[in-house]
């Protein structure tokens, strides 16, 4: 049993430095496949490339942290989507508006309009939220809205903005006034106000852990024919990871996709590759070809692991709202600041790709020349049309 054992071991490591010799010594180590073609070699390459991929996704999402809002993104901004969520103590009229309102992904098509004829202010209240948690590290930080001042063309000389814990008399309020300029008000404000922080006042007690409700109130120094919009409205600044969330998903789902990628492409590298020596007229078997083949994609795996190294040394990643489904010129800007923080990568990333195409080309080429003892010119020939034919298909077949 002992000597059984010991062969066990030596066969695997005989196993791994077959494997490791294609890398540094092919011509060698595809002349020994050759005389002794066994599928243990590819088997062992494909399970090191679907970990090494495994290993890529955990990095990338570790370092993935994408913005959670409530109403959650999927919901659009439901709340600025429906009039009839919203009321009026100073008895505005209040519409949806579809043709002013914030073009995003998330944000709808519309916008809700308040409107005042001959009066100095307007109250705009929007209840029945909650409980929404903005207490503690892990919950909501800040509340984002636009609003847009139509008419009158002054500047309001107040703005405030109440969040209700639980009851109408208790409650956070903010002051808006400033962040209104002294002009006429044409274009949509973008307010981000932070929450729980020493910038609110309070009122009867209210708690950040339980807000159920908001009001907007505007005055003007005097009486004129008022119209505000308001859209956009999230609480937001909750970053998670997919890790937090479907980290077991992700990983099944790049399984598979790695399991698919290698199976596809090795079938369809070698298939190609056999039909051409076949075309070519020199006799050969299907099983070292495809063998051979499967020993060559172990770049596959050196691939991947440089990539997965790479990415575990980028900073944290923050996708905002904006990114997902802003409007474009804030979607741009989020854009940007990713790219700006992953652009050495996704260099590297690229010049790795071209390496990686050349190297499995000349393995392939190697393969092919010990197989069939073509010239080095066609062999080379064969393994390129074959991996740009495999690579086309590829793009076709499952998007790679």
């Amino acid at each position: 049993m002992r000597r059984n054992d010991k062969m066990t071991k030596q066969q695997q490591s005989s196993l791994v430095s077959q494997v490791l010799k294609v890398l540094y010594a092919p011509h060698k180590a595809f002349k020994e496949i050759i005389e002794s073609p066994k599928f243990m070699g590819p088997i062992l390459i494909l399970i090191l490339f679907i970990a090494a991929n495994i290993g890529l996704s955990y990095a990338l999402m570790s370092k993935t942290y994408v913005e959670g809002t409530l109403p959650q993104t999927g919901e659009l901004d439901v709340w600025t989507e429906n009039a009839t969520l919203w009321s009026s103590t100073s008895g505005a009229s209040i519409t949806e508006n579809f043709n002013d309102y914030m073009n995003g992904t998330y944000y709808g098509n519309r916008s809700i309009s308040f409107s005042m004829l001959n009066s100095r202010q307007v109250s705009l209240e929007l209840f029945n939220i909650g409980p929404i948690n903005c207490s503690g590290p892990d919950d909501y930080k800040n509340a984002s809205l636009r609003i847009k001042l139509v008419s009158p063309s002054v500047r309001p000389e107040s703005a405030s903005i109440y969040l209700f814990s639980q009851g109408p008399s208790s409650y956070f309020s903010y002051n808006l006034t400033d962040t209104f300029s002294n002009s006429a008000n044409t274009v949509w404000n973008n307010l981000t106000l932070p929450l729980a922080n020493n910038q609110w006042a309070s009122n009867n007690g209210p708690s950040w852990g339980t807000i159920t409700g908001l009001e907007l109130d505007f005055a003007w120094p005097e009486n004129s024919n008022i119209t505000v919009l308001v859209d956009a409205l999230f609480f937001r600044g909750v970053f998670t990871t997919p890790l937090d969330t479907a980290a077991l998903s992700y990983v099944m789902n790049y399984s598979v996709i790695s399991l698919m990628q290698f199976a596809v492409e090795w079938l369809f590298l070698a298939g190609i590759i056999y039909v051409m020596i076949r075309a070519f007229g020199t006799k050969t078997t299907w099983r070292p070809v495809l063998i051979v083949v499967g020993f060559a994609l172990i770049v596959l795996f050196v691939q991947t692991a440089i990539n997965a190294i790479a990415i575990a040394t980028l900073p944290k990643l923050y996708y905002p709202l904006e990114f997902i489904g802003g409007v474009q010129a804030e979607r741009d800007i989020a854009v940007n600041m990713i790219y700006d923080a992953t652009t050495l990568v996704s260099v590297v990333s690229g010049y790795l790709r071209i390496i990686v195409f050349v190297w499995t080309i000349a393995l392939c080429g190697v393969g092919t020349r010990l197989l069939t003892q073509f010239s080095w010119v066609k062999s080379f020939l064969i393994s390129a049309v074959a991996f740009f034919a495999t690579t086309t298909l590829m793009s076709f077949i499952i998007g790679i």
